[in-house]
């Protein structure tokens, strides 16, 4: 019996990773591979905030809904940015489209 449940440990956690990333088969394409997405980057100035960068990619569109699609595309916990700091623009603000 303890032999069984040591082999069945690996075969748990091995299930458990799995439910866990099962979610990344959601953005395969049609043909079950990941398509690759590249973003376009802003480096933020000294003195720049996300409102500033907001206005200079998306002029007619509000200010508000392209902060919130940038700190959510860059996992930003707060909608403070520093100088320096990289972050990839949602395509749909992007020179490409």
């Amino acid at each position: 019996m303890v032999f069984t449940t040591l082999a069945a440990i690996p075969v748990a956690a091995g299930a458990l990773v799995l439910a866990l990333n099962g979610g990344l088969a959601s953005a395969a394409g049609p043909t079950g591979s990941a398509a690759a997405v590249t973003f376009d980057y802003v480096t933020i100035q000294a003195g720049e905030s996300l409102w500033q960068v907001a206005q200079t990619i998306a002029p007619s569109a509000d200010p508000r809904d392209v902060i919130a699609e940038i700190v959510s595309l860059n996992r930003l916990d707060i909608d403070a940015v520093e100088p320096g700091q990289r972050l990839a623009l949602p395509m749909a603000y992007t020179a490409a489209n």
